[in-house]
Order: structure tokens, then C-alpha cells, then sequence
């Protein structure tokens, strides 16, 4: 347990942390990055340069610090940080040099303020805080590694199927190298795949868009305009490639139940719904499945959620398109409003959404669902890269 002293101390830094705190986080990765160039694999360097990585590291670190003296208040942000953490694979040794480069990074930017005790005392803070997540990222590691089909930090897969979605998105299937068994995945997940790109490793995390329980793996990826990753699995990724992937992981994952289920997505958020939607159709329940894409170009995965609707007649697909090309047919014009989402929903409001796309669509839906009245409990979304709170951004 931290002393009080600690507790105290910490506590007594919020004001500074809400005034420096993403100076420090962004010091903190400059330092890491140049002592420690190997562990520049595990991070997006879009999010460093979009400064979305720093801004969600000062916004951890100022959470932990507020309420350090009664850490159950983050009991729902620290599952979700353990998952992004071992779909990375971290593992205990890169938190000492975490806990090195950001008490360094304090020391520089407070100057003088940064004295021993508040040194000793976010040291003690950070400590106690890597432990919790090292037991509990352990006990995730050893559970997946000890399922069916398990394994534990990289294992070889070859790519036995690609397939274009549409203009801009790709399909790759997996299938493991070893020929034993595949860990099971729950709807929603993603995987993490290792890639060397003009001689840097990267790690990126695709969600899963097949259906649980096929014998493969399959993620449908975007070409992203300068990106590193995307163009690469796009552009140089072929049939009987091999590739390196780490265990499913993922929070946002489907809840089984009865309630009308709605899947709401724009763009590349579709792969996670597409899984989804295989793994419930057959169970009777009620489905509302949105999607809004500029036109049909682009528009991925449209034949397969049509003839899932031919099969099962209580999935009930809504197409909204942007800017439709001449031609093209959908059930509406434009973005995602209040009026088309109260349409797809009960009076009740008694549902599950799930949604998932670009960040300005994320932040519309958040307010639409807290505007037409679906309880929060119900409202399910994922950020791939930096944990954030839509409704601090929206």
C-alpha cells in the first residue's frame, strides 16, 4: 500500500499536472524514444506527431493522481488499459524504463518544483501502479496462453486468402503456420500484427472481421494516405506471406443478451460490426445495422450484410451515403442524425449500440445516444491508439 506521505504528496501535484501535464508527457516519449529507440514498435508515431498520445498519457497520469487515494473510482479505465497493454505484449521490463523516462521527464520540466520528495513520492505512485498492472496483465497472458489454441507473445501465421472489400479496404486471412488450433476470439476483438517496414518493426492492431470458430483469422484494413503500416499490407502483403500476430484482445466485445441490437459504424469501424453481426444473426435477435460511407467506392462489405439480411430477416440493414456517385442506392443522404437513429430504435430506447468509425463520427453518436435517451450502460465504442473520452472531446 502507498504511505500516506506518498498519497499526500502526489495529491498536492494535480494543479501542476493540469497546467504541465502534457508538456511532461510529451518530454517523457522524446526521452524514451532517444534512450530507448526499441521501444518505439509499440507506438503509433502518427498519434506522437497528432499529439494524441501525449494528451492521453497527461490525462492518465492526472486521473491516477486525483484520486490516488481511492484508486476503485478507475476501476473501469485500468481493464481497458491492461487489454491495449497485452495486445501489445508488454511485458515487466519495459516498466522500469517507463518509470525512469517519466520521472525524468518531471524533474526537467518542473525545475525546482521537482524536489526529492515529490520525486520519491511519484516513484513510490508509479511503482505501486506498474505492480497492478503487471500481476493483472499476467494473469491475461497466462489464461489465453493456457485456452485451446492459446499462445503467448509472437507466433508465425501465412496469409492463405486476400481479398478487396472495396477501393480503399482489403481483406487478409490468417491461418497459423504450426497447423494447431486457434485461440477463440469473442466478436469485437482485434489482433496485433508485427511488421517490418523499411527496416523498423511496427506494431499495429486490426479488429477481427470473421466470424468466430472459421479455422482463420481475418482483418480488413484501410489504406490510410500516409501511413506506414496500411500501404505496406496493401502494396507488398501477398498470398503465402508470413507474419508474426499476438493473441486476440479487445474489450469491446458483443454482450450477449436479447435486447435489439444496433450496429452503427462509417468507414474501416465496419470490420468489428461485420463480426458481430455473423456471430448474433442466427440467435432471432433484433438488428439494426448503419453504415455510412461516402458512396459505394468505398462502401465495404455491402453484399455480404445484404445477403445476411436475405437469410435472416431480423437483420434490417440502413445505408446512409454522404456523397453518392451517380447511381448509387442507399436508404439515406448525409451524416448520421438524431431523426435516422431514433428511426432504427424502440421507444424504450432499450438497447445495445455499438459503434466504431472516424473520431468526428464517434463524437456525433456519443451525443446522439445521450440525446435520444440509451442508458450508458448500453453505449459501447473502441479507440484504436490513445484511450480517450469521447465525452471530453465531443
Amino acid at each position: 500500500m502507498l504511505s500516506s506521505e506518498t498519497i499526500a504528496t502526489v495529491k498536492a501535484t494535480v494543479p501542476v499536472l493540469q497546467e504541465q501535464g502534457e508538456t511532461i508527457t510529451t518530454h517523457f516519449y522524446k526521452i524514451m524514444f532517444r534512450d530507448y529507440p526499441e521501444v518505439k514498435a509499440y507506438f503509433n508515431q502518427a498519434h506522437q506527431a497528432q499529439g494524441t498520445q501525449p494528451r492521453a498519457l497527461a490525462g492518465a497520469v492526472l486521473a491516477y493522481a486525483a484520486h490516488i487515494d481511492r484508486l476503485e473510482a478507475l476501476a473501469d479505465a485500468l481493464p481497458v488499459i491492461v487489454q491495449k497493454h497485452v495486445a501489445l505484449d508488454i511485458r515487466p521490463e519495459h516498466y522500469p524504463i517507463v518509470g525512469t523516462c517519466l520521472l525524468q521527464a518531471i524533474r526537467e520540466v518542473l525545475g525546482d518544483a521537482a524536489t526529492e520528495p515529490v520525486i520519491a513520492a511519484w516513484g513510490e505512485a508509479y511503482n505501486y501502479l506498474a505492480e497492478l498492472l503487471i500481476e493483472a496483465e499476467e494473469a491475461v497472458y497466462r489464461e489465453r496462453e493456457q485456452q485451446p489454441g492459446g499462445w503467448r507473445g509472437p507466433r508465425t501465421f501465412r496469409v492463405t486468402r486476400k481479398e478487396r472489400e472495396s477501393e480503399i479496404i482489403t481483406s487478409f486471412y490468417f491461418e497459423p503456420v504450426d497447423g494447431q488450433p486457434l485461440l477463440a476470439f469473442e466478436p469485437g476483438q482485434y489482433i496485433t500484427v508485427l511488421l517490418t517496414v523499411a527496416g523498423q518493426p511496427l506494431r499495429r492492431t486490426y479488429s477481427l472481421s470473421s466470424k468466430p470458430g472459421t479455422g482463420f483469422y481475418r482483418i480488413s484494413v484501410k489504406r490510410e494516405e500516409g501511413g506506414v503500416a496500411s500501404p505496406y499490407l496493401h502494396d507488398h502483403v501477398q498470398v503465402g506471406d508470413e507474419l508474426e500476430l499476438l493473441p486476440p484482445a479487445g474489450h469491446f466485445v458483443l454482450r450477449q443478451n436479447k435486447r435489439p441490437l444496433v450496429l452503427l459504424t462509417a468507414g474501416v469501424g465496419i470490420t468489428p460490426a461485420i463480426s458481430m453481426l455473423d456471430a448474433t444473426a442466427v440467435s432471432g435477435r433484433d438488428i439494426r445495422f448503419i453504415h455510412c460511407a461516402i458512396n459505394s467506392r468505398v462502401h465495404a462489405f455491402r453484399d455480404h450484410v445484404d445477403a445476411m439480411a436475405q437469410l435472416h430477416r431480423n437483420v434490417q440493414p440502413h445505408y446512409l451515403y454522404s456523397d453518392p456517385l451517380p447511381g448509387d442506392i442507399a436508404h439515406g443522404k448525409g451524416l448520421i442524425s438524431a431523426d435516422v437513429l431514433a428511426q432504427q430504435l424502440p421507444e424504450d430506447r432499450d438497447v445495445d449500440l455499438y459503434f466504431l468509425g472516424p473520431k468526428p463520427f464517434m463524437r456525433s453518436v456519443w451525443r446522439l445516444a445521450h440525446e435520444l435517451g440509451i442508458p450508458p450502460s448500453q453505449v459501447h465504442y473502441e479507440f484504436f491508439g490513445p484511450l480517450e473520452e469521447l465525452g471530453a472531446v465531443a
